[in-house]
């Protein structure tokens, strides 16, 4: 996946504050993260990699700006949130 002049509202989705919180796999998919944080009633989640090292924090509101964007798709990792919030 190329992405060429990432829309910079994407920028919002990682915030970085230091909070803790729920810790979620970066390989979750945008979409069951934000069921996840509706069922428990957060703002945020912490991402973890495969060794339990965080890796960021990923906001409702983030993920909200991203799903309209251009570069969402339904298969979209949290992990590639990421890649192109940078």
């Amino acid at each position: 996946m190329q992405h060429h002049g990432v829309d910079s509202s994407l920028k919002a989705v990682i915030d970085g504050r230091d909070a803790s919180g729920p810790r979620v796999c970066d390989d979750m998919t945008v979409e069951v993260a934000l069921s996840l944080m509706a069922g428990a009633r957060v703002d945020h989640l912490i991402l973890c990699d495969g060794d339990e090292q965080s890796t960021g924090l990923i906001t409702l509101a983030g993920l909200a700006v991203l799903r309209r964007s251009s570069a969402y798709t339904d298969r979209l990792r949290l992990r590639d949130v990421l890649t192109l919030a940078r």
